[in-house]
């Protein structure tokens, strides 16, 4: 069992727990958005539903930024091979993130009333910009938060000569997450201009910044699990940065086409926007790699699941999602639709999401001395998050084409009515898989914040559970799994991607035009399902094989299990 080596590792336990509880309460906001689809009128005028929008993406954004702050301060200190620079900044971080987050939470509601927003010369409770809603009281501070971190990682690092490619990847990141957040810190009248930099933060903040903080973590995380080769590592965290910073800088334009800028946006914007999945294949085929380098049995399987799950949705979520609607020809039809929503909440909660909360599931049990625990609940809590999340990215996908046909091609009117019983399927499918979601919120939020706490099982127990273990033979469905048939589901990732694809493509033709749905719809039926099913059986199958390797290890003398044949593919 790996213990703490460095006493300031502990710091981060805290920014975990916090993590935990503001996404229960984020989830809570978002069933009571779905429950709103359903009935508009659910608690009109108490809490009006752009506020409880405002809320529930807030909350998204602060909790998965107080799983990375966790995350970077229990391995800034591995990979730094001292103890973090100043802990008291530290614990003031900790409570301005608190502090923050009940200012931004009271605050968001004054837009309901009119006392927010640029436009009423009232910016400093509510700036009223989307997704940029905190006020600017609320943006110095978060400012003065991001400047601590750059300091204390940039404090606790080796001198520059020391640096490895993780080294430099938080570096970077924790500089631009600080530098990058400060175009969102003032308004612009014209309307195109303040467009232009609202979404240079909203896009290139996380899609670019996170993106490059996510791909370090990720890698470090993997040398902790699985004791990679930190120069392998490296190699694949460098070319995941660069093709993420070359694809990203230029492809953020895919949010320039429709707010007045120059044409030529929309050829180079779709071309680098349909770059940007690169440095992802990039990342899995990574994650696979190390995970079969050594054939060794996984000890801490929800840590791996919900890593492994935070790099598959990644790939489908931001990558394969994101590539089927920001190019020009595509984007026309999806932006603003929950075509949309579906791209943005596998890809948030995927890509960053599920990684802070692979960190936790690593780091808790090291920081609260757990030389062993019970996996059942974070592994069950690993598949009703997983799963009911690509049910919510289908329902949104459907409904977002009846959508695009209804709304922008057929042209009827959405405010009188039209298009809500076009889509009452898919608005009936989000609170039934949003509630599932809250359920598995709710276990893995018990779980770590009680894991270690709670007493354990006994040991006459524990035994006779990986006595049966051991006796249950792994299926055909568990055996190794070979690079071939890894790029095999990931191509069929991508075939589901381009029927979607082409999906969208013909709302430009002229007879869908005219008002034939079928072919959209019939491509939407094909690719949607598709997509969501492969990704379900593909994360079954790659945990299935390793837990394979688990149950063979349950059964041998810990010295056999140490030379176990190796499953690199």
């Amino acid at each position: 069992m790996i213990r703490i080596e460095y006493a300031t590792q502990r710091l981060s336990l805290r920014f975990f727990m916090l993590m935990l509880v503001l996404f229960f309460f984020q989830t809570g906001f978002g069933l009571l958005l779905a429950a709103q689809h359903v009935d508009p009128a659910l608690l009109a005028g108490v809490l009006n539903f752009n506020v409880i929008r405002a809320e529930h993406t807030n909350l998204a954004v602060l909790w998965i930024l107080s799983g990375f702050i966790g995350t970077i301060l229990f391995v800034g200190p591995l990979l730094s091979k001292r103890e973090l620079a100043a802990p008291a900044l530290i614990k003031f971080l900790f409570y301005a993130l608190i502090a923050i987050v009940l200012w931004n939470v009271a605050t968001q509601v004054l837009a309901q009333t009119g006392v927010a927003g640029w436009w009423h010369g009232e910016p400093l409770l509510q700036e009223g910009l989307e997704y940029l809603e905190a006020g600017r009281i609320a943006d110095v501070v978060i400012l003065i938060g991001f400047a601590i971190l750059c300091y204390v990682v940039l404090r606790s690092f080796p001198p520059l000569s020391k640096w490895n490619e993780i080294h430099w990847g938080l570096g970077i990141g924790v500089v631009a997450l600080t530098l990058v957040w400060i175009f969102g810190m003032f308004f612009v009248e014209r309307l195109d201009l303040q467009e232009y930099f609202r979404w240079y933060v909203v896009h290139y903040w996380v899609e670019g910044v996170w993106e490059v903080i996510h791909i370090s973590l990720v890698g470090f995380l993997l040398v902790l699990m699985f004791r990679a080769d930190i120069k392998s590592v490296g190699y694949a965290v460098f070319w995941g940065i660069s093709l993420v910073w070359l694809s990203g800088l230029i492809g953020n334009a895919h949010h320039y086409f429709w707010i007045g800028t120059p044409e030529f946006w929309q050829f180079w914007g779709s071309l680098f926007s349909a770059l940007e999945p690169l440095p992802l294949i990039f990342c899995f085929w990574h994650i696979y790699l190390d995970a079969h380098q050594d054939g060794k049995p996984i000890r801490n399987m929800p840590a791996f699941a919900f890593l492994l799950g935070s790099v598959v949705l990644e790939q489908v979520g931001a990558g394969i999602l994101g590539f089927t609607m920001t190019f020009a020809l595509t984007n026309v039809w999806s932006h603003g639709t929950w075509v949309t929503l579906s791209h943005a909440h596998l890809a948030l909660f995927g890509t960053f999401g599920m990684l802070g909360i692979a960190a936790a599931y690593y780091a808790v049990p090291i920081m609260r001395g757990v030389t062993g625990f019970d996996q059942r609940h974070g592994k069950l809590a690993f598949w009703l998050v997983f799963t009911s999340m690509l049910g919510l990215g289908f329902a949104f996908a459907i409904g977002g084409t009846v959508q695009v046909f209804t709304y922008r091609t057929l042209g009827l009117d959405w405010f009188g009515g039209d298009v809500a019983p076009a889509m009452q399927f898919a608005k009936l499918m989000a609170p039934l898989f949003g509630t599932l979601f809250t359920v598995g919120v709710c276990l893995l939020a018990y779980d770590l914040l009680t894991l270690g706490l709670t007493k354990p099982a006994p040991s006459a127990r524990r035994a006779q559970e990986t006595a049966a273990m051991a006796a249950r033979a792994p299926s055909r469905w568990g055996r190794r799994l070979t690079g071939w048939e890894a790029g095999l589901w990931l191509l069929g990732l991508w075939v589901a991607g381009a029927v979607i694809t082409l999906g969208l493509l013909s709302f430009n033709l002229p007879f869908v035009q005219q008002g034939h749905a079928a072919l959209p719809y019939l491509m939407a039926s094909i690719g949607y399902p598709g997509l969501f099913i492969v990704t379900l059986l593909f994360v079954w199958r790659f945990l299935s094989s390793l837990e394979a390797r688990t149950h063979v290890d349950a059964g041998l003398p810990l010295a056999t299990a140490a030379v176990a044949p190796s499953a690199s593919g």
